[in-house]
């Protein structure tokens, strides 16, 4: 017969499974439920994790609410509101799916009658092209907690890629060549690539809004460089600050396919309850198209928000661009 003390409370530290992914990021962790609070030393354990891994994935978390979604966020880092929310608000609009709290996003395919849509306000059901979550805001979030609620019985794969190797990966001279060097980074359209409220379609890079962020930056828990793209959208839209148009779409264009090859990645094929974890500033993300219409619903949080910090000296000149 067991005693209280034969029963080990929910999530303890000594209960924990860390279990590397077959990929050059990502750990699947083992043994958390996000329904009960964590303890102190099982948050210092799954924040060395993250560190080490990148993207950790939790799965079977179908039961938790999102008050339990956004305190899972909280062992990681302090929830933010999303900053897509800000464009919505200054348009004077609402997204048509809304969670229960601020901090949590809806990303689904649903449009306005609530059924699964090929387009709609946010994400839909299309291609989300490769990018890092808000690298169009001043500081962006550290990272990101996707939960799916609601998932299609195929399509909408997400693979994660691993920017400190594509850094480490670059070869030496083009590591010289991008060192201080900072990207214009698109806040016009969305990762679906749609228009954002309030904001109209560039015609000249002089037209693309978004802060500068440096194209190598660092990741102060690690203190390890790793390359940030952050987003591109259909030109004009993402240019290297004070390089001509040519130069910089040839960099560009070198560094994008580099940054996202199939070496890099990590593929996750999402079952509900699934949660992952992920390090905008050390990883970028995409979303293959649906190819059946079915409801998809996940939500997310989002935590901290940081200024990228330089690898190297800060490039203060720029040239301007036509």
């Amino acid at each position: 017969m067991q005693t209280k003390t034969d029963v080990t409370s929910p999530n303890a530290a000594s209960d924990i499974q860390i279990v590397n992914l077959d990929a050059p990021l990502g750990a699947e962790i083992r043994g958390v439920d996000f329904s009960h609070p964590i303890p102190e030393q099982t948050g210092a354990l799954l924040r060395r994790a993250w560190s080490d891994h990148l993207i950790l994935l939790f799965r079977d978390q179908t039961h938790i609410s999102q008050s339990d979604h956004l305190r899972a966020t909280a062992v990681f880092g302090h929830p933010v509101v999303g900053a897509n929310r800000r464009y919505f608000a200054s348009a004077g609009k609402r997204p048509t799916n809304e969670a229960s709290f601020p901090e949590i996003s809806v990303v689904s395919n649903l449009g306005p009658d609530g059924l699964p849509a090929p387009e709609n306000d946010g994400l839909g059901s299309g291609e989300v092209m490769w990018h890092s979550d808000n690298s169009y805001a001043e500081e962006p979030p550290v990272g990101s907690l996707l939960l799916a609620r609601e998932i299609p019985p195929d399509g909408g794969n997400t693979s994660f890629s691993n920017q400190y190797l594509a850094y480490e990966t670059l070869p030496d001279d083009v590591k010289r060549q991008i060192q201080g060097l900072y990207t214009r980074q698109d806040a016009s359209r969305n990762s679906a690539g749609r228009l954002r409220p309030g904001l109209r379609k560039p015609e000249t890079l002089a037209d693309v809004p978004g802060p500068d962020h440096p194209l190598v930056r660092v990741v102060p828990e690690t203190g390890r460089p790793a390359l940030y793209l952050g987003r591109r959208r259909e030109f004009p839209s993402q240019y290297v600050v004070g390089w001509a148009r040519e130069e910089s779409e040839v960099l560009l264009d070198f560094l994008w396919q580099h940054a996202t090859r199939t070496a890099l990645q990590y593929t996750h094929i999402w079952a509900v309850g699934d949660m992952i974890l992920w390090d905008n500033r050390c990883t970028m993300h995409y979303r293959e198209p649906l190819t059946t219409l079915a409801r998809r619903i996940l939500h997310r949080t989002q935590l901290e928000s940081q200024r990228p910090i330089p690898a190297g000296p800060a490039t203060t000149t720029a040239i301007p661009h036509s």
